[in-house]
């Protein structure tokens, strides 16, 4: 019973804040300053995301292992400029590398 409470909950609480975003005006959505941080909100969601994943043990503490060395390479790659498709594969790479090598 108590999985279904949380559920119900939750899907209240989700259908609150989707009502909420349709109810605010039209007028406070078109300022510059909220326009660009519904650009850049995306992007550092994801990458706290990435970050988050990269680095969590799943038991609450922090761990450097293939999945670091990827998007260390990753990164390098970006800094260098590549295209979008090969910085994933240099990830990829290192990684599985990093793994094959014990890491």
């Amino acid at each position: 019973m108590v999985v279904w409470t949380a559920i119900a909950v939750t899907a209240v609480g989700c259908y609150l804040v989707k009502l909420l975003g349709l109810s605010v005006p039209a007028g406070a959505l078109e300022r510059p300053a909220v326009r660009r941080l519904a650009a850049l909100l995306p992007v550092a969601l994801l990458a706290a995301l990435t970050a988050l994943q990269t680095v969590d043990d799943g038991a609450g503490g922090l761990t450097l292992d293939a999945r670091a060395a990827g998007v260390g390479a990753a990164a390098v790659a970006l800094l260098l400029r590549a295209p979008f498709l090969l910085v994933v594969a240099v990830a990829v790479a290192v990684t599985a590398g990093a793994r094959a090598l014990g890491g």
